[in-house]
């Protein structure tokens, strides 16, 4: 490994052992599973009651302007608290989320994981690669990938994990589905 890779593995913390690998792995796996079963209010029990849960608009910068450290302005797509996700969960209960009548179909993917103390002390940083496909109706199919940084906290309870930190980062610039009334 060359200086320069070595530095900056020591800057950004060391991964993890294999073994906490795979918990948090399986965790974040099961949490995939719950959104996919719509068990929406199990998932918000691994939702830290502090979250900050939130997404911005993809920009294209040239290349120039990317060297010069220069970034068109991006646009929240969701910026949300806990409380705001239950009552998103809590309208997906009243049958009346016309956005998700017929409910939508969905599978979480999530791939090539990189696990690492965080920085603050405060849990662990998960960076990782993700597609989230959503089907709807007969025709209806959008496919969202990106990549997206959680942070986790140990917690005593029945799942042992809590999200306190999700940043999500779509790939897509122009965002082509009629809504986005889906959990990531």
């Amino acid at each position: 490994m060359n200086a320069a890779v070595m530095e900056t593995v020591a800057s950004e913390g060391a991964l993890v052992s294999p073994t906490l690998h795979h918990e948090i792995s399986d965790f974040l796996y099961l949490e995939a599973e719950l959104l996919d079963d719509w068990k929406f209010r199990e998932w918000l029990d691994v939702v830290a009651p502090d979250v900050r849960y939130f997404m911005r608009s993809t920009t294209n910068a040239q290349t120039r302007d990317r060297r010069r450290s220069v970034q068109p302005p991006t646009t929240w797509i969701f910026n949300e608290t806990w409380y705001q996700l239950e009552r998103r969960v809590a309208r997906l209960e009243t049958g009346m989320a016309w956005a998700e009548e017929p409910p939508s179909r969905t599978r979480h993917l999530i791939t090539n994981l990189r696990i690492r103390e965080a920085a603050d002390g405060d849990g662990y940083e998960v960076r990782c690669n993700y597609v989230l496909q959503r089907s709807q109706k007969e025709r209806d199919v959008t496919t969202y990938i990106g990549k997206r940084v959680d942070r986790l906290r140990r917690v005593e309870g029945k799942h042992g994990w809590q999200i306190h930190y999700r940043d999500i980062t779509l790939d897509q610039v122009v965002i082509t589905s009629h809504n986005l009334s889906v959990l990531f």
